[in-house]
């Protein structure tokens, strides 16, 4: 907004001032004329009153006249005619514009902070956040509400370009001045010569133009005195002979030109004709926008913009509908040859046009001094003073009386118009219902054409009460005859003498205005009229702070015939609603997108982009997404008319960017737009880098990038290790499964410990790693980036020539220090040019994808690959690509594909993590980096691929396989220290170093057993001791990390080794994921790189086989052998069930040998042999078996090493005891668990194992003697055959289940029961009490002797010669714990069972019949007993009853022990 220093008063006062014409001789004219100044340009700045004036009106008040302006023109100055005063008003505004550079004007309205750069220094309205003072001070202010300075300047230029009418007189002139030179010879008849003429232009009826006020023009002599050139006696003279014919206030001596010769001084003199003269003469370079919009429409970047003819633009139109009823041939005086008048003058906007094109730097008043100002000036007011107002005072009164004679009232107008208003009022008619009479015309001396022209003396000498009656009476005389024109002429100054009376006798009619328009417009169809009526109105209006009326009577002047009319009132009323006390932000907007469409249709571009742009604050950011495209997209369309395609690429871009709900016709336009306007900017720009294009969407932090070379895929049999792909989706828990496993190998390369400088490896990195450290890459291998691209439009694109940007900075790391740094390359200059270069290939290989199409809507990746060639540090910076239409399929496609087809860049900007460790950090936001696109380029490393053949995807459930693993070095670098950790480390195994690896090839080993066998028949078993160590177990745990044996411990460049694999499927059935990860190393220890690694994952599906379940019990005999070894035997029941439902295709299996191992017992012998043939099961059949086990021997239990022993059903043995079977039995148990700080499970039993050395007396110590009496370390190991037919063909499988015996008489089982899922722990805030001491159980208890009887199993007595039979019986107490047992044995019968009398019926024993003893530890204790029978029979003597305790326990009471199994005697008669 632009500041206005007047006030609304003012401005009215200077829109209607009298008008004084001026006729020059041709001398006179000469000695303006050395000043490049015409007479009444010289007089121009001079025109406002200083002091004031005074006159008397008709009731001899005294009337005061201040800051009056006159205006002062040659007589035969000529108004523009209306195309022409249009292309002037057109200029005006377009040479008025917004400085560029000035500070932004920010204002609050409402919820928006609106920036309108413009002139504004201070606005009455309220535009600042302090707005509700504002509107305070408004109220009360004088000064109307600012405006745009364009507005002002087109309402200036109107105004003074307003043609004389005969409705009106405020612009006829009242006074002529008639200007002769001191140098004429005869001053007086040179005098009489133009006043004559002045009577004949205004009398003779010859000219219908300049039109006169009065017919008795007053005649102001002026005799002009060149002082440089005249004689000063001469002149006085002459005036005094002026003075006695005219009188002293009817002429003047004008004295200039004090300076001869503007170049005889340098005094700066100054010039205030340039603001008077050079309104519109601001000379803008860019002003021709004709130009600009033809190019446009050759251009087809808006040929139908608006949907307007250039031919009807504003200012071009031949003819317009919006001039005067005047006669197109009025004749002005000058239009003929001899006419003798030379002060012909243009006025208002064409003159200073002329000026601004041809005398924009010509100096004017260079002959004049400050004393010479100082003259004109006091001329001026002599002229008005003495002359003017004096003749407007004597006029008023003529009319005055004129108009009382005729109308026959009283003596005063004043009492006339009080008894006009005092009576009854005549109903006025509207609008409608009036004809059309605005063609009539009043003759000169008619009565209301005397009313209406002192109405309009008063009103140009500031007298507006008397203005307002005699408008008012006016008004309701040309409403009764119907003089449409006259009236609407009437009611609109009655209404602006009403708003300037002083002290507000009665409010603005603001209806009269209404009135006025709506019948300058509808009735009179005179437009120029109704928009000046319009302009008053409105400034009034805001004024008054009434800026919903202004705004109402803004908006309905706009029209189809002027766009640049409507744009200025739209501007404005968009204003209206933005100063209202609730300001309308988006009623403010809204206009002021339909001001710039105006704008742009009348061919303001500059104005029109500034609206939209204003408007464009208020629509950005409240999800109108539409509107924002739609003034988006007239932006970059204004911009790019106006020659600036920067800002025009920068509006098309947020067209693009953000997700459109455009049709996708719509979208096509806009990108076709865009890419445009984006290739003329580049053709303009030339070598300048490569902009940032908007599609498509480039999810950065979705980058990810891979390090690592294409692997070879599956040849034949040989299935590749699956490693790191990008098509593998990332898992926290795997990744950090895999960073554990890491761990474990690198810890078991480094003595057991990790390093400090440890760093997990990294493959592929995305957003959801730790990304705070460069990653590490090795020259001469592949990087891969993968780029996210998002096409939001719901149109194709084609994206060409598409690679990665980088910077690269040479380093040799093999230098002291870290290394040198070199020169820094980037590929920028390469990447600008579509052409593939090959400049830098020798440094880095950049890959480039020729074609790249996305459809509508669509996400898709790209994956660009670099290979560097030298070492350094890497920079990837973003993607370059050429982007186009993807609607490629006419047949001009490939020409429009060049056409609209650009090259640009996106940038890789990741933001890292969020830090918050510090304080500051937590109480800020700050963001970490994220350098996963900053690799190291690292010195050559090895690199291993790793190949398995006949690996298989299903096993059942125990069975062993053979396959074999291939390992090839495929870089140039030798590799060492190759090993391997496993998830399931008990599911393969590559054998001991004493195992046999025949035979040696896949192919030869492809029908041979897994297993090392024997020829051996069935009998006794093997035994074998082993030690754990040489199968890679020590301290009792399971080998987590295998060493794998390389030939002299390195494989060379391009070398491949291939091993056997032993496999063993898992317990469990279901899909197994089984997770290897091998290790290697370079031979040269001062890499960068101290490691690398290679993952594979196997998904293993497991079917059922068998099920194993084991019982162990004690031995009911005791042998020589046996005693000798204490308690050296007890029975194992194997229970074994083919649970396999043949999916697999199964048939039966095979139980082809039973071992065991253990430090402390091995199977002995098979109680119940099936014969030669093993055992065989079919579906869902069970067999069970009965084996006797032994003690080791001590010194065998003194080795520590393990028993085991083998019980072969058939005629083969298999040598458990060698790779692959001990190897599987060393690797059996849990599978991998993450290590969670807890006590892993050996740990546990060896603790237990030193519990039961303490010789406290504690509970914990009791308990552990009573337990270890009923413990048994023995592991079964039950192998099978299986005989499956597949593909017609009937193979042989073998594998082996195991099976954990702990305790005599619990049961085991092969198949590890389902964990139960763990309920949710609620949080607990105190301290749990301690669990109390677990006391043993009675069952475990029962189990501290073992008891055995001894006795002929039959025995003959011959009954009839001696009635008793007596048989000694020895009863064998065995002490099965480590401390004394008190033990009672008590022989009485106590039987309630009657099955039990019937066994062993009457017999009953002699002697002492309870025992009381003490055993110690393992000590075997042997009682002679004696039983009598008294009749032939079978009796059962397991009839005793021993009970036990601990010898130190005195509160535990004796416990009765378990008793052997019947005990049966048979006794025969003889």
């Amino acid at each position: 907004m632009a500041q206005c220093v007047q006030s609304v008063q003012e401005f009215i006062q200077d829109s209607f001032v009298p008008m004084v014409a001026v006729l020059c001789s041709e001398d006179a004219e000469r000695v303006t004329r050395k000043n490049n100044l015409s007479f009444p340009e010289l007089l121009r700045p001079f025109c406002r009153l200083t002091s004031e004036g005074h006159l008397r009106d008709p009731n001899n008040q005294v009337v005061v006249v201040k800051g009056l302006r006159i205006s002062v023109t040659g007589i035969n100055t000529r108004p523009p005619q209306t195309t022409e005063l249009h292309r002037l008003l057109s200029q005006a505004v377009s040479v008025c514009q917004p400085p560029e550079g000035s500070p932004a004007n920010v204002i609050t309205a409402g919820d928006y902070d609106l920036n309108i750069s413009d002139r504004t220094v201070k606005a009455s309205v309220p535009w600042y956040s302090d707005w509700k003072e504002t509107l305070i001070q408004l109220s009360s202010s004088n000064y109307y509400t600012a405006t745009t300075a364009w507005f002002e300047t087109y309402r200036e230029n109107f105004l003074q370009s307003m043609p004389a009418s005969e409705h009106e007189f405020l612009n006829h002139y009242l006074a002529c001045m008639l200007v002769v030179s001191s140098r004429e010879a005869l001053p007086t008849e040179q005098f009489l010569k133009l006043s004559q003429e002045q009577h004949r232009i205004q009398h003779s009826g010859e000219y219908t133009h300049p039109k006169w006020f009065i017919p008795n023009t007053l005649k102001y002599y002026v005799l002009l005195h060149d002082i440089s050139d005249g004689d000063e006696q001469r002149v006085d003279s002459v005036y005094e002979e002026m003075k006695q014919r005219y009188s002293t206030q009817g002429c003047y001596l004008l004295k200039i030109n004090s300076r001869s010769d503007a170049t005889s001084s340098d005094e700066q003199m100054p010039d205030p004709w340039s603001q008077y003269l050079h309104k519109t003469s601001i000379h803008n370079p860019e002003l021709d926008e004709e130009s600009v919009v033809n190019n446009v429409v050759e251009n087809n970047i808006g040929a139908e913009e608006d949907g307007f003819d250039p031919v009807t633009r504003d200012g071009v139109l031949e003819t317009h509908p919006l001039q005067l009823d005047q006669p197109t041939d009025a004749g002005y005086p000058g239009d003929n040859g001899s006419q003798p008048v030379n002060s012909a003058e243009i006025t208002g906007p064409q003159k200073q046009a002329s000026m601004t094109s041809h005398t924009t730097t010509t100096p004017r008043g260079t002959c004049l001094t400050l004393n010479d100002h100082d003259r004109i000036r006091q001329f001026i007011q002599e002229f008005t003073f003495r002359g003017l107002l004096p003749h407007i005072e004597k006029n008023i009164r003529q009319l005055n009386d004129q108009l009382v004679s005729r109308k026959g009232l009283s003596r005063s107008l004043f009492s006339a118009t009080k008894k006009l208003f005092g009576g009854g009022k005549v109903p006025e008619k509207s609008i409608a219902e009036l004809k059309n009479t605005a063609g009539l015309l009043y003759p000169s001396e008619a009565p209301e054409l005397q009313i209406r022209k002192m109405a309009d003396l008063c009103f140009l000498v500031q007298h507006y009460e008397l203005a307002y009656n005699c408008y008012h009476t006016a008004k309701k005389d040309f409403l009764s005859d119907q003089a449409m024109l006259y009236a609407a002429g009437a009611l609109e100054m009655a209404a602006v003498s009403a708003f300037l009376q002083s002290g507000a006798p009665r409010p603005y009619p603001a209806h009269y205005m209404d009135t006025a328009i709506q019948t300058y417009r509808d009735v009179c169809k005179n437009m120029l009229l109704a928009e000046r009526c319009c302009l008053l109105s409105a400034v009034i209006l805001k004024s008054q702070a009434k800026y919903s009326d202004a705004a109402t009577l803004l908006i309905k002047m706009t029209s189809e015939d002027s766009d640049l009319r409507s744009a200025l009132l739209l501007e404005q009323a968009a204003h209206c609603f933005i100063n209202m006390r609730t300001p309308m932000v988006r009623k403010f907007a809204f206009h002021m997108i339909l001001a710039g469409h105006r704008f742009s249709k009348a061919g303001q571009k500059r104005h029109a982009l500034r609206c939209y742009c204003q408007a464009f604050q208020v629509y950005k950011g409240k999800g109108w997404s539409l509107a924002e495209d739609h003034i988006n997209f007239t932006i970059g369309r204004q911009f790019f008319t106006l020659r600036q395609p920067e800002n025009a690429v920068a509006a098309f871009r947020h067209i693009l960017i953000n997700d459109s709900k455009q049709s996708a016709i719509q979208q096509a336009t806009f990108l076709r737009e865009y890419l445009y306007v984006y290739k003329s900017m580049t053709q303009l720009s030339g070598e300048s880098p490569l902009p940032q294009l908007p599609l498509p969407c480039l999810h950065s932090s979705q980058t990810r990038v891979f390090f690592g070379h294409d692997r070879r895929l599956a040849e034949g049999e040989k299935q590749a290790a699956t490693h790191v792909s990008l098509d593998q989706e990332f898992d926290r828990d795997l990744s950090q499964l895999w960073r554990e496993l890491e761990e474990r190998v690198v810890a078991a390369a480094n003595r057991g410990t990790v390093p400090i400088t440890f760093q997990p490896s990294q493959c592929c990195l995305n957003s959801q790693m730790d990304n705070l450290k460069n990653p590490l890459a090795v020259v001469e291998e592949p990087i891969i980036v993968e780029v996210v691209f998002r096409n939001p439009l719901k149109v194709p694109l084609a994206l060409s020539a598409l690679s990665l940007l980088w910077k690269f900075t040479l380093k040799d790391f093999s230098g002291p220090h870290g290394g040198t740094i070199g020169e820094t390359i980037t590929n920028e200059m390469e990447a600008a040019s579509s052409k593939e270069t090959t400049a830098l290939s020798d440094i880095i290989d950049t890959q480039v994808i020729p074609e790249f199409t996305m459809s509508p809507e669509e996400t898709k990746v790209a994956r660009l690959k670099l290979l560097p060639h030298k070492t350094g540090e890497l920079h990837v910076l973003g993607v370059v690509y050429n982007l186009g239409t993807g609607d490629l399929g006419n047949s001009e496609g490939s020409l429009d594909s060049d056409l609209m087809c650009v090259r640009g860049q996106q940038n890789l900007e990741i933001q890292g993590p969020r830090l918050n460790m510090t304080k500051e950090e937590k109480t800020s936001v700050r963001y970490g980096p994220d350098r996963r696109l900053d690799p190291v380029i690292t010195p050559p490393m090895p690199l291993l691929e790793v190949f398995f053949i006949n690996f298989p995807t299903g096993l059942l459930c125990g069975e062993i396989r053979k396959a074999w693993v291939e390992f090839v070095n495929v870089s140039a670098v030798p590799l060492s220290g190759l090993r391997v950790a496993s998830t399931h480390p008990e599911f393969f195994t590559f054998g001991s170093a004493t195992s046999d690896l025949t035979p040696v090839t896949p192919t030869a080993a492809e029908h041979c057993s897994a297993y090392k066998t024997v020829a051996t028949p069935p009998s006794v078993a093997a035994v074998t001791l082993v030690s754990p160590a040489a199968f890679g177990v020590t301290s009792g745990d399971r080998a987590a990390v295998a060493d794998i044996p390389l030939t002299g411990g390195v494989l060379g460049p391009g070398e491949a080794l291939q091993i056997p694999l032993w496999l063993r499927g898992p317990d469990r059935e279901g899909v197994h994921e089984i997770n290897f990860l091998f290790y290697y190393e370079s031979t040269e220890k001062s890499t960068k790189i101290s490691h690398r690694v290679l993952r594979h994952t196997a998904f293993i599906c497991a079917s059922r086989s068998l099920s194993v379940r084991a019982t162990a019990c004690r031995s009911n005999t005791l042998h020589s052998r046996e005693r000798d070894e204490k308690n050296g035997s007890m029975l194992v029941l194997v229970d074994v069930e083919n649970i396999n439902t043949s999916e697999a295709g199964v048939r039966e299996f095979h139980i082809v040998q039973v071992s065991s191992s253990s430090r402390h017992w091995r199977l002995h012998k098979c109680i119940n042999p099936a014969g030669d043939k093993d055992s065989k099961l079919a579906s869902r059949e069970r067999g069970k078996l009965c084996f006797r086990a032994t003690r080791c021997r001590t010194e065998e239990v003194a080795a520590e090493k393990y028993t085991f022993a083998d019980l072969n059903l058939g005629n083969e043995q298999i040598v458990s005891s060698t790779t692959p079977c001990a190897d599987f039995f060393f690797r059996r148990g849990l599978p991998f668990e993450p290590k969670r700080g807890g006590v892993a499970s050996g740990g546990a039993s060896q603790m237990r194992r030193q519990s039961l050395t303490a010789q406290s007396v504690t509970d914990d110590a009791v308990t552990s003697i009573v337990r270890k009496c009923s413990e048994v370390e023995l592991d079964i190991i039950v192998l099978w055959k299986a005989y499956v037919v597949e593909d017609n063909k009937q193979l042989i499988l073998e594998g082996q289940l195991h099976v954990a015996l702990q305790t005599i008489g619990k049961e085991a089982c092969s198949l590890s029961q389902k964990e139960e899922t763990q309920e949710m722990v609620l949080l607990k805030f105190k301290p749990d009490v301690p669990p109390p001491v677990s006391k043993p159980s009675l069952e475990e208890l029962s189990h501290l002797i073992k008891t055995c009887l001894h006795y002929p199993e039959s025995y003959d007595h011959p009954f009839p010669q001696k009635s008793l039979c007596m048989i000694p019986v020895t009863l064998m107490l065995s002490n099965c714990s480590l401390a004394r047992v008190d033990v009672i044995i008590d022989l009485r019968h106590k039987t309630t069972s009657p099955e039990s009398l019937e066994v062993h019926g009457s017999f009953t024993w002699l002697g002492q019949t309870q025992y009381k003893l003490q055993l110690q530890a393992q000590e075997v204790y042997l009682l002679s007993l004696k039983a009598c029978f008294f009749q032939a029979g079978v009796y059962n003597l397991g009839t005793p009853r021993v009970f036990a305790k601990l010898a130190h326990t005195s509160a535990m009471c004796e416990t009765s022990q378990q008793s052997a199994m019947p005990a049966l005697i048979i006794i025969n008669n003889i």
